[in-house]
């Protein structure tokens, strides 16, 4: 691929009637990426400069979506054919002279490599086209390959075939590889003269032939690269593809996964080395867990960044949160959106965190509510205590400073700051600021009312 031009056409103009969905078909996610975000990538992989992506159906979201990914975007107003689509992209590559990649937009399991060999059969051998295909066990419905020894000569479709030819295994993909400008003046020569009424991009290949010009062929060795998804089974299929990829790569890159088929991780995830992760963890977003960590079953984690040596127990939920190094979540811990763990932590069983800054050695080991709070350095956070952050109207904040210790069943009324090195007594509710080195506590006095429970029986029997 060095110093050769390469752009890339990805076809995405298609509804995608048998997906049963109000969306285009490439915004369905795989994996937690959206299905057009496969061959995007794929062509950035290889150097392709410019790609333009050509749109058709909810094209708003389709821009909207893909915004960022510096692609050109091209309408396809009308389905008119696959050759229609590709010269729909002509006024995006007038200047270009080089090869063209052309990808579809529902074929998000190709790798580079195999269009690594695409390319290189093309600049070896001269062609003016490549085409990929594949070899099918059962080919039925597919344009069959017509060959004169390693040239192709023509694709013929399945209900135009004759009987010798429907006993070819060589069918089409839909991926290619042209030379640009030369693909769009053959474009320009095509017709639709068929029972359709649309423009069919493989009537190029006699088209070129006739020039005298090469037409190849490299059949790839792998059919589920280019299994294109046509409905939502064939999403999961994909899915489970993707999933097998992902595990398989981070376990020979030093990751334990107890049971791969099992765990469920998305693409733009990254692990350390050493970490160990256990059946039904689902880890998904651009979430970053470190090296020697332990994910227990269940532990559903989305968009955080974990440090190292941290333990997320069974049942935890965790989305969009940082958890500092030598960290215990868990287990049925609930870490919302703003929660920061800055190292050294526990949060143990049913505590649920929301925009929570919690220092270093700071604890809340049960039964607890810690929103809109900045806790301090080895801090005790006892069972039962809530932070009441919400007056119906506004959220307030709790600030507790470092050393304090809190007992159980406590209530802070935000907005409270509770100075270093105090103690809360248990069962207090606390509304006022507490100064440092103080002890806070808000109860009524206790009473004992000695005999009132065998009254009470006897009057009741």
């Amino acid at each position: 691929m060095k110093n050769k031009k390469l752009a890339a056409v990805i076809l995405a103009a298609g509804r995608g009637t048998r997906m049963k969905s109000k969306r285009s078909k490439i915004l369905h996610p795989l994996a937690g990426v959206p299905m057009g975000a496969y061959p995007i990538q794929l062509a950035r992989e290889l150097g392709a400069d410019p790609v333009a992506l050509v749109i058709g159906h909810d094209p708003e979201n389709v821009r909207d979506t893909f915004a960022e990914a510096n692609v050109q975007f091209t309408l396809q107003a009308e389905q008119l054919g696959t050759g229609h689509a590709l010269l729909c992209a002509e006024n995006l590559l007038r200047d270009f002279k080089g090869s063209l990649l052309l990808l579809c937009g529902d074929v998000p399991l190709l790798c580079a490599d195999t269009l690594e060999r695409l390319c290189d059969q093309h600049f070896s051998q001269k062609a003016a086209m490549t085409l990929l295909t594949v070899n099918l066990p059962d080919p039925k419905g597919y344009g069959r390959i017509i060959r004169q020894g390693e040239d192709v000569i023509r694709i013929v479709e399945d209900k135009d075939a004759s009987s010798e030819e429907k006993t070819i295994t060589e069918i089409n993909t839909g991926i290619y590889l042209f030379e640009a400008p030369l693909i769009f003046e053959l474009l320009g020569q095509l017709g639709n003269n068929n029972s359709q009424g649309e423009y069919y991009l493989t009537d190029t290949i006699e088209l070129a032939r006739e020039k005298g010009l090469k037409v190849s062929a490299l059949a790839t060795d792998h059919p589920e690269e280019v299994q294109g998804i046509n409905d939502r089974v064939h999403l999961a299929q994909a899915e489970a593809v993707l999933r097998r990829r992902i595990n398989e790569k981070l376990m020979r890159n030093g990751v334990s996964l107890v049971d791969p088929s099992a765990t469920y991780i998305d693409a733009d995830v990254e692990v350390g080395e050493d970490t160990l992760i256990y059946p039904g963890a689902v880890i998904s977003g651009a979430t970053r867990i470190g090296c020697d960590c332990i994910i227990e079953a269940g532990s559903i984690i989305c968009g955080c960044h974990i440090a190292d040596k941290v333990h997320i127990k069974a049942g935890s939920v965790l989305t969009d949160s940082e958890v500092g190094k030598n960290s215990q979540v868990g287990p049925m811990a609930h870490l919302r959106p703003g929660t920061i763990l800055r190292g050294d932590n526990k949060i143990g069983n049913f505590v649920e965190t929301k925009k929570a800054d919690i220092g270093e050695h700071s604890k809340a080991s049960h039964l607890t509510y810690l929103g809109d709070t900045e806790i301090g350095k080895d801090v005790n956070i006892g069972c039962g205590t809530i932070t009441c952050n919400y007056d119906g109207v506004n959220k307030h904040k709790t600030i507790i400073e470092d050393h304090v210790f809190v007992g159980s069943d406590t209530q802070f009324v935000a907005p409270v700051v509770i100075g270093r090195n105090s103690l809360v007594g248990a069962g207090s509710t606390i509304t006022r600021d507490v100064p440092p080195d103080a002890l806070a506590i808000s109860r009524t006095e206790q009473k004992n009312i000695e005999g009132w429970r065998l009254r009470k029986k006897k009057k009741s029997d």
